[in-house]
Parts: C-alpha cells; sequence; structure tokens
C-alpha cells in the first residue's frame, strides 16, 4: 500500500498536533506548517499526495495558499475552515480545491475525507481513454486533453469530464453527479456542481457540455 505524504497547513499547534497524530496512526506521512509562508516553502521542497489547508492563516490565508499552489499543482487540496458561509465555500472551489471540512469536525469524517479524496485521485478507470470530438481523457495518467494539449485540471473537475464522457449524450443530474464524483454522503447544496462546471468550461474552452435547465448537464454536439 502507498504511503501517502500529507501536508497539514494549520496555526492551532493543538489542533495541528491532533491531526497529525490521528493521521500517522492511519499510516500517512505527515509534514506539518503554521502558517501559509512555511506552508508554501514545504510544498515547494517535497512532493505531497495531499494538501490539508486552514483558511485562517497568518501571513497568507488559506484561499491564497490554495491559489498559489494551484498556479503549480493539481495536488488535491482539502480546505479546513470556521467559515459556514456559502460564498466562502465556493470560493475555495473557484481557486480549485478537492473538498472542505468545516470546524469543529470529527476526527473520522476527516479520515474519511481523506481517504475519498486520495481515492478519487489515485484509482485508475477502467476506460483507460475516451474520446468526445477533441476532448481525449486518459483515465490512467489523471489527464484531460483538448486538441492534444493537455489541460490542467483538479481531481474533481477531471471525475466530472470523465463522467461525462462515459455517459455521452445522457443528462446527469446534479445529485447523481454528486454522488458519483465526491463518493460519499453529501449533504450541502447540490447547486456547488454549476461552479465546478464553470470553472471546467472555462479551462477546455468547448462548446460540448450543456446546461440542461433544472436538471443537470450532460456533454453533447
Amino acid at each position: 500500500m502507498k504511503n501517502y505524504h500529507i501536508l497539514v497547513v494549520e496555526d492551532d499547534l493543538d489542533i495541528q498536533e491532533l491531526i497529525k497524530q490521528f493521521l500517522m496512526t492511519q499510516q500517512y506521512s505527515i509534514e506539518v506548517a503554521s502558517d501559509g509562508i512555511e506552508g508554501m516553502k514545504l510544498f515547494n521542497k517535497q512532493s505531497f499526495d495531499l494538501i490539508l489547508l486552514d483558511v485562517m492563516l497568518p501571513n497568507l490565508n488559506g484561499f491564497e495558499v490554495a491559489k498559489m499552489i494551484r498556479n503549480q499543482s493539481n495536488v488535491p487540496i482539502i480546505l479546513l475552515t470556521a467559515l459556514e458561509e456559502e460564498r466562502d465555500q465556493l470560493k475555495g472551489f473557484d481557486l480549485g480545491i478537492d473538498d472542505y471540512i468545516t470546524k469543529p469536525f470529527s476526527f473520522h469524517v476527516l479520515i474519511r475525507r481523506v481517504e475519498a479524496v486520495l481515492r478519487r485521485s489515485n484509482d485508475q478507470s477502467t476506460d483507460n481513454r475516451l474520446v468526445f470530438k477533441q476532448i481525449q481523457v486518459d483515465s490512467d495518467a489523471y489527464k484531460v486533453y483538448v486538441n492534444e494539449v493537455e489541460v490542467p485540471l483538479t481531481t474533481k473537475e477531471f471525475e466530472i469530464v470523465q463522467l461525462l464522457l462515459q455517459n455521452e449524450k445522457k443528462v446527469l443530474t446534479r445529485e447523481s453527479i454528486v454522488e458519483k464524483v465526491w463518493g460519499y454522503d453529501y449533504y450541502g447544496e447540490t447547486r456547488i456542481i454549476d461552479t465546478h462546471m464553470k470553472n471546467i468550461r472555462k479551462k477546455l474552452g468547448i462548446p460540448y457540455i450543456k446546461t440542461v435547465k433544472g436538471i443537470g448537464y450532460k456533454i453533447d454536439e
């Protein structure tokens, strides 16, 4: 089994230590940082499989760190946030995060979320290569190409594009997309899918992702 390497960026030292110790009991390799600058320094020095990133950080906040990381990498990011308002959650997804956990949280929930994100980012699909028009999805490499040029996507964005191509011309409800992509019971607003679709359309620059009003999405000519 792969020994996943996780970076925890959390300024509350008590919470930081609890997260570290709890994840280490699950056989993860953990690095910790207490502010955004320290987190970026570690990120630039080492390779990580997942970033657990607090929002309210000194020097650089979590949103700023997430933006900097996304400019360099598609490594999965889970935001740890005390912010419950939808606009803050949407801001995180706009920046390309993969998931968020609202404080205070159960450490058992944390583990489930970590496992789900790592599984999504590392599982290989049985459909190794999917093609629709000028879009190609390489499921083994978790890469998407448009006109043979790779388009960097987050893990969730990749999963959504892959799902659309696997269900070519079929209408997928927002609920079904959440169920397939998130991989666990999601109690938030399913309209969060709209934010991901907006980002995907912007990145791919193709007209084939159609909105089916009041229902969901499909990929079609």
